[in-house]
């Protein structure tokens, strides 16, 4: 126990034990810094200083674009356009995929490879063919009311269309800020609306989607047809819940915020509404806060 307690007396006065660092004029000797260090005191002052210079590598390496010149990390740049290929891949796949199955069709229409008992034309017309003496062509009294709105419109509206009760028939896309608006002069036929990353977007009214795709420049794109030759077009989007072809009603989901495409700058929502072809101010129509 003795030579035990007295080994560690002697380190603990090595640990301790004072030092005096100087630093002198060569050609003089005059004394211009001195420090006092123990073992102790240069061991946890070179532990710290490492804990130190790898604690700022690391941040340096994590959140600065350094880290894309250190061998092992991959490009953000590479990144994205590796993303942006895949999408555009995956498009062409499917037209492709489309356009061999409508050649095929065609190929098997020209060879004549589709049997009689496959479409026979002559059976489904006599089994649904209607006779003219048993139907009643006689108009109802709301067709008739209905006749004398639309004569009564196109007497005296003969090229205009009451759009006044549109508004009122409208749903909200979507809710948020106005990044840009409706601006016939920059060629904007739309309205940016700002809103968080993966927030909701909605159908304005019943409607068709006629178009539901990626693009390049505007990312994931979907299109409505309502009636009354009215299109919704929203761009941007993050991902799409409709396809080509469905039918959807006035608030249902149709796709979420996103920051997709080249003609981006944040999460938010690139907003169309054309009415008879023309494009049209949606502010005119909705209130977007």
């Amino acid at each position: 126990m003795a030579k035990k307690s007295k080994k560690r007396k002697e380190i603990k006065k090595k640990l301790l034990h004072k030092y005096r660092l100087v630093i002198l004029n060569e050609s003089t000797y005059e004394e211009k810094i001195s420090f006092k260090l123990s073992r102790l005191n240069v061991f946890v002052s070179g532990t710290l200083f490492t804990i130190v210079l790898i604690g700022l590598t690391t941040l340096l390496i994590a959140f600065t674009p350094l880290r894309e010149y250190i061998p092992g990390y991959s490009s953000t740049k590479l990144k994205r356009q590796a993303t942006e290929l895949t999408y555009k891949t995956d498009s062409l796949v499917t037209v492709l995929n489309y356009t061999n199955k409508y050649l095929e069709n065609v190929r098997k229409v020209l060879r004549g490879d589709i049997e009689n008992n496959e479409i026979n034309r002559d059976s489904l017309f006599e089994r649904y063919k209607l006779d003219p003496s048993n139907i009643n062509l006689a108009p109802i009294k709301a067709d008739l009311q209905l006749r004398e709105q639309v004569e009564l419109e196109d007497k005296y509206n003969l090229f205009e269309r009451n759009t006044q009760n549109l508004s009122k028939m409208l749903f909200t896309p979507l809710s948020g800020t106005l990044s840009q608006v409706y601006d016939l002069n920059k060629k904007h036929y739309a309205v940016d609306i700002v809103a968080p990353q993966a927030t909701p977007v909605k159908s304005i009214a019943d409607g068709t989607v006629i178009f539901s795709e990626w693009t390049a420049s505007t990312g994931y794109v979907i299109i409505l047809e309502h009636k009354d030759n009215l299109l919704s077009v929203y761009k941007h989007n993050g991902s799409l819940s409709r396809s080509q072809g469905d039918v959807v009603v006035a608030g249902e989901v149709i796709a979420s915020v996103g920051n997709t495409g080249e003609l981006t700058t944040g999460p938010h929502l690139h907003f169309e509404l054309w009415i008879d072809g023309k494009p049209v101010n949606p502010q005119d129509f909705m209130d977007f806060n």
